[in-house]
């Protein structure tokens, strides 16, 4: 009886401990949504059960293997024990109820992450190797994402190539952004709690440069965001040259064409401009105004050598206005032969 008791103590001791570090949150990034909430309580009902069990099995071998070793000078083996019923009944119903209470809480954990504002702020996200894009209901289009705080936001996952994923740690939830079209858009719900910024990263490999897939996401008060977003959503003032320069930024066309003349994974815009380039197929061509309208518009058509096909998005054309096309140009053959 003696045994159990042990036992029982130093299982309780080692379950409270370990619990306790688990429920705490320590191994989480810091909660920063509505939705983290729940998500982190569920989280701390499993690392209650896993130092529960990890306690349980690891006490008991422990215990057995120091107290109930063969000393030495003793003879003879142990008892051999055939099986138990009982006991086997019981550890069979036990962890079938445990794992039917955690489909439960589960469902009833998933059904308050994914429920529905009807006011919610819609932002379209548009996910392409290796660059985010945000563009928003009124006409907005950004690379950092810019949310108000304690409103729930809407995201519409679209992909340009491969499968991508969205992920911000510190609001638990994700989703895979998936190719193909609209009737493949993902959607995802998130209600920041917690003004400041944080980190968009790509939970899917998808590419060379699956690593420096990164965003920023701005949380700010709602008079910060209506400010943000009418200055977001303004027209460019600056010459063709600045205003192409700020698209360039905004479709995300930097993470690909450096401007300091090193290759990222396309060629670089500085002194491309009246450059004669070899492509592909073996002939050479011209860059200037018209070469690069037919790049941005039909990518895949004339591929330089050295550099793959299906890397750039291919629908600038529905995403940009001619004019801001014609500014990208404009900033591109400005930045010298």
């Amino acid at each position: 009886m003696l045994h159990f008791v042990i036992v029982a103590v130093l299982v309780a001791l080692s379950t409270f401990g370990l619990g306790s570090y688990f429920a705490s949150g320590a191994l989480l990034p810091e909660a920063a949504s509505q939705q983290s909430l729940v998500i982190d309580w569920l989280f701390g009902v499993h690392g209650w059960l896993v130092a529960f069990f990890f306690s349980l099995i690891v006490v008991f071998l422990l215990y057995s293997v120091i107290v109930f070793r063969r000393r030495p000078g003793e003879q003879g083996d142990g008892a051999y024990i055939t099986g138990n019923h009982q006991l086997e009944i019981i550890w069979t119903l036990i962890p079938l109820a445990i794992v039917l209470w955690l489909a439960v809480i589960g469902a009833s954990t998933l059904a308050d992450v994914e429920r529905r504002d009807p006011n919610a702020l819609v932002v379209d996200v548009y996910a392409a190797q290796w660059s985010w894009t945000f563009e928003y209901e009124n006409g907005a289009i950004t690379t950092d994402l810019v949310l108000p705080v304690n409103q729930q936001v809407l995201l519409r996952l679209h992909s340009n190539d491969v499968i991508h994923s969205f992920y911000v740690p510190q609001f638990r939830v994700k989703q895979d952004v998936l190719p193909g079209g609209p009737e493949f858009t993902r959607e995802l719900r998130i209600t920041p709690t917690q003004e400041g910024e944080f980190k968009i990263q790509c939970a899917e490999l998808c590419g060379q440069l699956h690593y420096d897939m990164l965003a920023d996401v701005m949380v700010v008060s709602e008079a910060e965001y209506l400010v943000w977003l009418d200055q977001a959503a303004g027209d460019c003032e600056g010459t063709d040259e600045q205003c192409g320069q700020r698209w360039a930024n905004q479709f995300g066309c930097l993470a690909c064409h450096s401007l300091d003349g090193s290759v990222i994974l396309a060629p670089s815009w500085l002194g491309i401009a009246g450059s004669e380039e070899e492509l592909t197929d073996g002939s050479t061509v011209l860059v200037d105004a018209e070469y690069l309208h037919r790049s941005i518009v039909d990518p895949n058509a004339q591929i330089v050598a050295g550099f793959q096909p299906n890397i750039m998005p291919q629908d600038f054309e529905e995403r940009m206005t001619e004019e801001q096309i014609q500014q990208v140009i404009a900033f591109i053959l400005s930045l010298g032969e």
